[in-house]
């Protein structure tokens, strides 16, 4: 017992400090793309941090089979670097039991990726959608900051110098027209209208001028106006969230349709995904000290990148409707890989330094011929 509790702490201790550093990476990422977003007007700065913190369990359901992987392979390759497993093996802890002790903490990670990707991840992809539409239910009118300029994704610019009664003061707008000519307009004040029957909405200017064309050109031309409408478009703000995934695994349980089959699928293949890489990361973790912790590491990854880009472009072949039996026979593909590592790794080794060996001898022959 003190032996398993020793290795799941070194284990779970990896898998969540290399968890952490994938999801600060993630996350930097995605903060960074929705900050851009927020400074072009196109998502409110309070909605940046609620958003992504609705995404983390979809990052998360994706990273966490990944930090386990990479977790077994630190944990295991520094006791081996340190002859902790030579010490456990004299002491009667043999392959089989350390592949049992192994699936304690993987059996722990493979629930919260279960929760995760079945529960959590929906519910969180549907509140970040929500605040998605929320956004661009707005009009530009509302993303506008008063004493700044700010572009609009149509090339449109705009300033305001203050926001008083849900009315602009000091109002000044730059756009094009269709010949590329500017057009500037100048108010005193400015207030949103909406036109229910068309479902569309207007910036009203009032009490202003209109210039047309350059100054000094001969189609220059200056308006003075009471009242004045610009139509509002929407924001275009790309929320990059699929309605399928952000269903509840009960309504997909219900649906008939190829797609909605193909992501309940892959919700349940995550959990099986970390049981069958942490199988893998047992075998290739074992490392001759004289080689160093990481002389496996990148065949390993390698090996992870490969099943996980089965699986994704399995998923896209359900979603036209191949049977999902095709995305549980990789899984189970690899776990005949992790099977015939374990136990007859030493089998393959044996091959291998018999082929190397008659290869040395055959080498010399050759050149004496």
């Amino acid at each position: 017992m003190i032996i398993f509790r020793y290795l799941s702490r070194e284990v779970l201790q990896s898998t969540l400090a290399v968890t952490a550093v994938l999801m600060l990476i993630i996350t930097s990422a995605r903060l960074i793309k929705y900050l851009a977003d927020a400074a072009a007007g196109k998502l409110e700065a309070g909605a940046v941090f609620l958003v992504l913190l609705y995404r983390m369990p979809g990052f998360l359901e994706l990273l966490l089979p990944l930090g386990l992987f990479l977790g077994i392979l630190l944990a295991y390759g520094r006791l081996y670097l340190d002859s902790e497993m030579v010490v456990l093996s004299a002491t009667g802890v043999s392959q089989k039991r350390l592949l049992l002790y192994t699936l304690g903490p993987a059996s722990v990670v493979a629930v919260c990726v279960a929760v995760l990707s079945l529960y959590l991840s929906p519910y969180g992809l549907s509140q970040a959608e929500r605040v998605f539409a929320q956004q661009e239910s707005r009009s530009e009118l509302d993303l506008l900051t008063p004493g700044r300029f700010q572009s609009q994704s149509s090339g449109q610019v705009t300033y305001a110098e203050a926001l008083v009664d849900d009315r602009l003061k000091q109002v000044f707008i730059s756009q094009l027209d269709n010949q590329g000519r500017p057009i500037l307009l100048i108010a005193e004040s400015a207030e949103r209208r909406l036109l229910p029957e068309q479902n569309q909405r207007f910036l009203v200017l009032h009490q202003g001028y209109r210039f047309d064309g350059r100054p000094g050109d001969l189609n220059f031309t200056r308006i003075a106006y009471q009242e004045y409408g610009v139509q509002l478009p929407e924001p275009e703000l790309s929320a990059e969230i699929r309605a399928l995934d952000a269903q509840s695994s009960a309504a997909l349980w219900q649906a008939t349709g190829a797609r909605e089959r193909a992501a309940l699928h892959w919700r349940f293949s995550l959990p099986v995904l970390a049981l069958v890489v942490a199988l893998l990361a047992v075998p290739l973790s074992h490392t001759n000290p004289r080689q160093g912790r990481f002389a496996r590491l990148i065949p390993a990854i390698l090996a992870y990148l490969l099943y996980v880009g089965l699986l994704t472009s399995v998923r896209s072949e359900l979603e036209k409707g191949a049977h999902p039996a095709v995305l549980w026979a990789i899984h189970l593909a690899f776990l005949l890989i992790a099977a015939n590592l374990i136990w007859l790794s030493r089998f393959w080794s044996k091959l291998v330094s018999r082929g190397v060996a008659r290869l040395m001898t055959w080498l010399p022959k050759k050149r004496a011929v």
